[in-house]
């Protein structure tokens, strides 16, 4: 009988907009039991000291670096990340060593796939002598190192969960609308595909800061007021990134936001979020058999404007377009969810990545174990 782990998961996205916590019992393959979650949101200051260290990093070289404000900011998150555990554990009675792992995704400042180089920030030696537990980090890294795009890593873990939904129309696609958004194709026969499909609430989120000084459009309300600029949008679907043959993952920086000229408030946001979706079904055309049934997770399935746009298109198409609800998970929780999952798997020596996923020349593990132990922590690949 294979053993079971309980894992926690740590996800800090695109979005900069809190922690999510999550845990698991899972033996890393098939076996998946989903327990209690946790968000933390970060305090507006802290958001506006990552936005700082985002445009710090642009000058990063060498993933090792740590220009500008970064150094201080990455052990203020690490420690917010601690801090987010103990409020995990204390909330549900668990003790420290009732977890086997923790899973610490950190928080991603730069990601140039071209050049080999991804940094998520985030020092999963201080957090494991912080919460005594053993931790697995730095989990893209490796990937890139035999040749992958070090993005999406949550794949193998949406393939786990297409394997528990209740007699669905195969392919099944999960989307991700993060920051930025990410399909994964599962076959009948298990076979993945994913990669990035394009922006997903980073430039609507970007957008309604500069125009109307608030984090997000909640529930795509002022994209409701607003109509599509035919010609704004073009602009960002006619990209290459839509018709380029390779897929590649994207970083926040590869989309910008309109002009302020562009647009007002509301068709602005209107337009980016018919961009988002649009973006989706546009990308979806790469993976050669379009998807029967979509499962859509992450911060944007809360934009009923985008939900909207993507039910429309579903339906053009004779698809099922599910929230990550309606199929039975949760859609805040499953990228935390996943990172605890993969921990687990980086401790058996399972593979994280697959060619059909990153791009990497063979399927291949990855992450550093931090283990805390009365000497003081000690990381080892």
């Amino acid at each position: 009988m294979a053993e079971i782990f309980t894992a926690i998961g740590l996800m800090s996205g695109t979005s900069i907009d809190g922690i999510d916590v999550a845990m698991l019992e899972t033996d890393g393959e098939g076996v998946v039991v989903r327990r209690q979650n946790l968000s933390v949101p970060y305090d507006p200051a802290f958001r506006d000291r990552l936005k700082h260290g985002l445009e710090d990093a642009k000058a990063i070289m060498k993933r090792d670096e740590r220009p500008g404000s970064l150094a201080g900011l990455e052990r203020d998150l690490t420690l917010r990340h601690a801090d987010a555990v103990r409020s995990f554990l204390s909330e549900n009675n668990i003790l420290p060593d009732g977890i086997d792992v923790v899973g610490f995704h950190g928080q991603t400042v730069l990601h140039r796939p071209d050049e080999a180089l991804t940094v998520q920030i985030g020092d999963g030696a201080l957090l494991s002598r912080e919460i005594g537990i053993p931790v697995v980090y730095d989990m893209r890294a490796n990937d890139m190192a035999h040749g992958g795009q070090g993005a999406p890593l949550v794949p193998v873990y949406h393939a786990a969960l297409a394997r528990n939904l209740d007699n669905p129309r195969w392919p099944v696609c999960f989307v991700n609308i993060g920051g930025i958004s990410n399909l994964t194709c599962v076959g009948a026969d298990g076979a993945i595909v994913a990669f990035d499909s394009g922006p997903g609430n980073t430039l609507i989120d970007q957008w309604v800061q500069a125009h109307a000084g608030i984090p997000f459009d909640q529930g795509g309300r002022i994209a409701s007021e607003g109509r599509v600029l035919p010609a704004l949008a073009d602009r960002y679907l006619a990209s290459p990134f839509f018709t380029d043959e390779k897929r590649r993952s994207l970083d926040r920086n590869d989309f910008l936001p309109p002009e302020g000229g562009d647009a007002e408030l509301s068709d602005g946001a209107r337009t980016l979020a018919y961009v988002t979706a649009a973006a989706i079904f546009r990308s979806a055309g790469h993976l050669g058999e379009m998807p029967k049934t979509f499962v859509i997770c992450g911060g944007g399935r809360h934009n009923d404007t985008i939900m909207g746009d993507l039910r429309n298109e579903a339906e053009r198409i004779g698809a099922v377009l599910l929230t990550a609800e309606q199929a039975g998970f949760d859609g805040d929780a499953m990228e935390a969810e996943a990172w605890a999952y993969l921990a687990v798997r980086s401790l058996k020596g399972l593979p994280l990545t697959f060619p059909g996923t990153t791009g990497v020349e063979k399927p291949v593990t990855g992450g550093i174990v931090a283990v805390f132990d009365a000497i003081g922590p000690c990381s080892q690949h």
